[in-house]
C-alpha cells in the first residue's frame, strides 16, 4: 500500500512597543520629542554595568575555590559539599543532583547568607525526578560519582574546584575549568552609608574573618558601583551590596552554539571576546539595531551546543540581569585540555567556552546531556513545558495597526477583506481603543458599543484582540487603579510607597505580578462581568511588559523597587513579563470555566513562556534587513521552545515600498505567527490599499497560509507534545533583496529528493540551485517521503474552513515511500485533553489515536514522483474494494486520485497496481 491509514485504540496525552528614546518630560508631562533610531547611550554596556565589569575583570586561571571533601554528604537525591574561597575564607555550598533523562543540576549558594538569595519559582513545571548518585572512586583531591541512569560519571576535583562530566572516557563538559567561578558573598553595609543594615534580623549572620574584610571587603568598597550605582540621572541604592554570581563552562569538541534569545543577531552565536557579551535583560528598545548582542524584549537563558557527534544544553535558571561571554579555543592549548588529552588521548580539540554572569540570585544550572539534539529538546521541555496548543484561528492571518480609529473603522477593515476575497481571522486594537488608556475599558466616543462590534465579527467567524498593558493609569475614579492601590498590589519603592513611573497613560502604577494574589486578581479581571464590553471572541495582547517605564533607567523599573516577599526588582526583573503573560492566559481560561484555550501575545518572555501563548520580535522597521533578521530571531526562539513566533509583516516603523511589503507577506505566511502591524505615524497598509497589480500576490500568499493550516495545526500539536524541532518537511527560500530576479537555494540531505510545490519538479540533495523568481513567486519545496495535508478551499476565516475536505500531497522518497500525520479537534477547547476528543491520523503504516468523530473527508490525493499505474484500488474496512479514477502527468510524474470518498477517521488504504 502506497498510502495507508490505519487506526488503533489509544489516547494522547504594538505596533506596539511605542518604545522611545530621548523622552523629554515638560512640567505637564507632555511628550515633546522622539529620536528616530536607537540611542545606545540609554542602555548599558558591560563596562557601565558594575557587576558585569567586576565579573569580567576576573581572568582565567586557577580558581580560588576549594571543595572541602570532608564536608561532603551524599543523600538519596543530592550530593552537597562546601566550597571555600581561599582568599576570603567565605563558605559556599554546592548541591549536585543527577536527574533522570540524562540531566545534571548544579546549585551554588552561600552557606550562611546574611539574607536569603532569590530562587526562581514557577518556571519549572515540576521538581525534576532525580537519578541516584553513588561514589565510585576517590582520592585526596577528587571524588568520582556515577549517575544511576546512563553511562555518565562526574569527577569532582577539590583544589582548584572543578566538575567534569564524562560519558565512559569521553569528556562532555567541564565546570569552572577556567577558574571563573565568582560569587560575591553578602557583607555588612559600609559604615559611611549611615543607614541600618537592611539585612538585620533577616537571618543568621555569617562569621566574618579578618581576611574577609581585609582582602575582599576593601576591594569591593573601593570598586565603583559595588554599593551604589548611577546610570545617567538614575541612582541604584543597592542596600544589600554586591551579590553577583558567575561561572564558566567548557565544551570540548563544540564549535557551534545557539540560543540565549532574544537578540537581533545571527542564529549561530558569535565569539564575544574583545567586544560586548550577549545581554539578557528585558528592555523596551526603540528601533533596535541589527547584528549586535544588545538586550531586547525577552530573555531565555538556554544555550545549545552542537557538533556532528553530540548535542548539549546549558539552562541557567536566573531571572536577574545576565551577561553571557562566548569564546572559542583549542582544548589542547588550555589547562582544561590537559585533562582532555589524558582522558581521550587526543591532541588539539576545538572547544567553546561559555561564561554566565548574573547580578543576583544563586547559581542554578541544568546541564542537558543529550546525546542527540532531539534528546536535548525533550530534556528542556521536561523542565519548562511545551508550546501551548493554540486555537486554530490564531494560526490564521492577523490585521493590526496602532490604531484603528473607531468601531466603523474596524468594520470597514473587516468588510475590506471580504470585498477583496482575502482571508483574515483577527483584527487588533492598540492603546487608543481604551478610555484615556485605562485598560479594561473602551473609549466611549470611539467604541461606544463594543459588544455589537464583537457580535458582528463573530457573525463573520472572526476575532478581535485588544491590548492590555501592565501599567495602570494613576487617576481617581478608575476602578482598576483604586482596587490595586487599596489592596496593596502595586510594586513598591524602597521606602514602601507605591512605585510610580511614566508610560502611555502618563503617571502609572505597576502591578506586582510576582505576587500570586495579584496574578489571581488580574486573571479575574478578564471575566465578562469585570471586563465590560468583552465577549468570547475577544482575546488579549500584553505589550510593554518588560516592564517599560519611560522615565526609568534604561526605560525600565528601578532595580531597588520592592516586590512581594521583600525581593528587589533586580532579583526578579526578567520574570515580570512571564508572570504578566501567565496571569492573562489564566484569566482567559477562567472566563470560560476552563473550557476554551486562550490566545495571548506577549512582548516580554522568559523560559517557560511557551506554556502561555505567542511572542513576536517587537518594533521592527520597514527595511529589507529587518525582513531578513526575523528568520534567525524566530528560529532562535524556536530552538528554546518558543515556537509561536512572528515578526510584524511590513515592519512597524516607516512605510514599506510595495515590493518589500509583498515579499514580507510571502515570507510571513511561513512563520508561525502571521500578523501585519504598523506604527501610528505610518500610512494605512491594509493589503488592498496596495496598487492593484500587487493584490493577487498578497492574496496568493494569504491563500498559501490558509491552505496549509491543517499542516500548521498538526505541527503545533506535535510541538505541544514536546517535538520542539521537527525534521524538515517544507523548505522555503524567501526572497530577501530588492529587485531580486533569482535566489540561491541549498537543498540538504544525502540521498534526499525535493519537489517544487508549484511545478512538481524534482531535485536531488545535497546541492545548491540558482532559481529564477518573479515578484509573484518564492521557491517552496516539499521533501520526498512526506505527506502534507491541505485545505484547498480558502474561505474568509479558518473557522469557516475547519470542516472542509482534506487534500493529501504525497511526495515520494527515492524508495517510493511517504508518511505524515494529521491532527484534528474542535480547534478551540481543551476537549482534546479533558475528553480525548481529537483525531490523530498517521498516513503510512503508523497507528492512529484519539476518539473524535469528524465530518472531514479526503477529497483528493496528489502523489508526486509516481509512475503511471494500471489501476488504483481503494480498500476501506468492512467494504469491498473500489477502483478509483486517476489522472497521471508523465512530464511531472504526478498522480492525482480524485474523490476517494473516505472519512479521515476511517481506516483505509490505496493500492497502485
Amino acid at each position: 500500500g502506497l498510502v495507508r491509514c490505519s487506526r488503533s485504540p489509544g489516547t494522547a496525552g504594538a505596533g506596539s512597543s511605542k518604545s522611545w528614546t530621548g523622552l523629554v518630560l515638560a512640567c505637564l508631562g507632555v511628550l515633546l520629542g522622539i529620536s528616530l533610531a536607537v540611542d545606545r547611550s540609554n542602555f548599558k554596556t558591560c563596562e557601565e554595568s558594575s557587576f558585569c565589569k567586576r565579573q569580567r575583570s576576573v581572568r582565567p586561571g586557577l580558581s580560588p575555590y576549594r571543595a572541602l571533601l570532608d564536608s561532603l554528604q551524599l543523600g538519596p537525591d543530592a550530593l552537597t559539599v562546601h566550597l571555600m574561597n581561599e582568599v576570603t575564607k567565605v563558605l559556599l555550598v554546592l548541591e549536585l543532583q543527577g536527574l533522570q533523562k540524562n540531566m545534571t543540576r548544579i546549585r551554588i549558594d552561600e552557606l550562611e547568607p546574611r539574607r536569603p538569595r532569590y530562587r526562581v519559582p514557577d518556571v519549572l513545571v515540576a521538581d525534576p525526578p532525580t537519578a541516584r548518585l553513588s561514589i565510585s572512586g576517590r582520592d585526596d583531591n577528587s571524588v568520582e560519582l556515577t549517575v544511576a541512569e546512563g553511562p555518565y560519571k562526574i569527577i569532582l576535583t577539590a583544589r582548584p574546584f572543578r566538575l567534569d562530566l564524562l560519558e565512559d572516557r569521553s569528556l562532555l563538559l567541564s565546570v569552572n575549568a577556567r577558574g571563573l567561578l565568582h560569587f560575591e558573598h553578602q557583607r555588612a553595609p559600609r559604615v559611611s552609608q549611615g543607614s541600618k543594615d537592611p539585612a538585620e534580623g533577616d537571618g543568621a549572620q555569617p562569621e566574618e574573618t579578618p581576611g574577609d574584610e581585609e582582602t575582599q571587603g576593601r576591594a569591593e568598597k573601593d570598586e565603583p558601583g559595588a554599593w551604589e550605582e548611577t546610570f545617567k540621572t538614575h541612582s541604584d541604592s543597592k542596600p544589600y551590596g554586591p551579590m553577583s554570581v558567575g561561572l564558566d563552562f567548557s565544551l570540548p569538541g563544540m564549535e557551534h552554539v545557539y540560543g540565549i534569545p532574544e537578540h537581533a543577531d545571527s542564529l549561530r552565536l558569535k565569539v564575544t571576546e574583545g567586544g560586548e557579551p550577549y545581554r539578557l535583560y528585558n528592555l523596551d528598545v526603540f528601533q533596535y539595531e541589527l547584528y549586535n548582542p544588545m538586550a531586547l524584549y525577552g530573555s531565555v537563558p538556554v544555550l545549545l551546543a552542537h557538533s556532528p557527534h553530540r548535542d548539549l544544553g546549558i539552562f541557567w535558571l536566573n531571572v536577574a540581569e545576565t551577561w553571557v561571554d562566548i569564546s572559542s579555543n583549542t582544548a589542547g592549548k588550555t589547562l582544561f585540555g590537559k585533562m582532555l588529552d589524558y582522558l581521550q588521548g587526543s591532541g588539539e580539540t576545538p572547544q567553546t567556552d561559555v561564561r554566565w554572569m548574573s547580578e543576583s540570585g544563586i547559581i542554578d544550572v541544568f546541564l542537558l546531556l543529550g546525546p542527540s539534539v532531539f534528546d536535548v529538546f525533550r530534556q528542556y521541555a521536561s523542565l519548562t513545558g511545551t508550546q501551548a496548543l493554540p486555537p486554530l484561528f490564531s494560526l490564521g492571518y492577523h490585521q493590526s495597526r496602532w490604531n484603528y480609529r473607531d468601531e466603523a473603522d474596524v468594520l470597514e477593515v473587516d468588510q475590506g477583506f471580504d470585498d477583496h476575497n482575502m482571508p483574515c481571522d483577527v483584527i487588533w486594537l492598540d492603546i487608543e481603543h481604551a478610555d484615556g488608556k485605562r485598560y479594561f475599558t473602551w473609549d466611549p466616543s470611539r467604541f461606544p458599543q463594543p459588544l455589537t462590534m464583537l457580535e458582528h465579527l463573530a457573525s463573520k467567524r472572526r476575532k478581535l484582540v485588544a491590548i492590555v498593558d501592565p501599567h495602570i493609569k494613576v487617576v481617581s475614579g478608575y476602578r482598576v487603579h483604586e482596587e490595586l492601590q487599596n489592596q496593596g498590589l502595586y510594586v513598591k519603592t524602597r521606602d514602601g510607597s507605591d512605585y510610580e513611573g511614566w508610560c502611555w497613560p502618563g503617571a502609572a502604577g505597576y502591578p506586582d505580578f510576582t505576587n500570586p494574589t495579584m496574578r489571581a486578581w488580574w486573571a479575574n479581571m478578564f471575566s465578562f462581568e469585570n471586563y465590560e464590553g468583552s465577549a468570547p471572541n475577544l482575546y488579549v495582547w500584553n505589550d510593554m511588559n518588560e516592564p517599560s517605564v519611560f522615565n526609568g533607567p534604561e526605560v525600565t523599573m528601578l532595580k531597588d523597587a520592592q516586590h512581594y516577599g521583600g525581593w528587589e526588582h533586580r532579583d526578579v526583573h526578567n520574570i515580570y513579563g512571564f508572570y504578566v503573560h501567565m496571569a492573562t492566559a489564566d484569566g482567559l481560561v477562567q472566563r470560560s470555566g476552563g473550557i476554551e484555550r486562550p490566545f495571548v501575545l506577549s512582548r516580554a518572555f522568559f523560559a517557560g513562556s511557551q506554556r502561555f501563548g505567542a511572542v513576536w520580535t517587537g518594533d521592527n522597521t520597514a527595511e529589507w534587513d529587518h525582513l531578513k533578521i526575523s528568520i534567525p530571531m524566530c528560529l532562535s526562539l524556536g530552538l528554546v521552545g518558543l515556537s509561536f513566533c512572528g515578526a510584524d509583516v511590513g515592519g512597524f516603523f516607516k512605510n514599506p515600498e510595495p515590493e518589500l511589503l509583498v515579499r514580507w507577506y510571502q515570507m510571513g505566511a511561513y512563520q508561525p505567527f502571521y500578523r501585519a502591524h504598523a506604527h501610528l505615524d505610518t500610512g494605512r497598509r491594509e493589503p488592498w490599499l496596495l496598487p492593484s497589480q500587487y493584490h493577487d500576490m498578497v492574496r496568493d500568499a494569504l491563500n498559501q497560509r490558509y491552505s496549509l493550516l491543517p499542516f500548521w495545526y498538526t505541527l503545533f500539536y506535535q510541538a505541544h507534545l514536546g517535538a520542539l524541532v521537527l525534521p524538515v518537511w517544507k523548505l522555503i527560500s524567501s526572497v530577501q533583496n530588492a529587485g531580486a530576479r533569482g535566489v540561491q537555494v541549498y537543498l540538504p540531505g544525502e540521498g534526499e529528493v525535493w519537489y517544487d510545490i508549484e511545478s512538481y519538479q524534482k531535485h536531488h540533495g545535497p546541492q545548491t540551485l540558482y532559481l529564477p523568481v518573479t515578484l509573484s513567486t518564492i521557491p517552496v519545496f516539499q521533501r520526498g517521503g512526506t505527506i502534507v495535508p491541505r485545505w484547498m478551499r480558502v474561505r474568509r476565516s479558518s473557522e469557516c474552513m475547519k470542516d472542509d475536505p482534506i487534500t493529501l500531497f504525497v511526495a515520494l522518497s527515492p524508495q517510493g515511500t511517504a508518511q505524515g500525520e494529521l491532527f484534528l479537534d474542535d480547534g478551540h477547547t481543551f476537549s482534546y485533553q479533558t475528553h480525548n476528543e481529537f483525531l490523530l491520523r498517521a498516513h503510512s503504516s503508523l497507528a492512529a489515536s484519539g476518539g473524535a468523530l469528524t465530518p472531514i473527508w479526503i477529497e483528493r490525493v496528489v502523489i508526486i514522483g509516481a509512475g503511471k499505474p494500471a489501476a488504483v484500488v481503494l480498500q476501506t474496512k468492512g467494504s469491498p474494494e473500489t477502483r478509483l479514477s486517476f489522472q497521471h502527468d508523465p512530464e511531472t510524474s504526478v498522480l492525482i486520485l480524485r474523490k476517494p470518498g473516505v472519512n479521515v477517521a476511517s481506516d483505509w488504504s490505496i493500492h497502485l497496481q
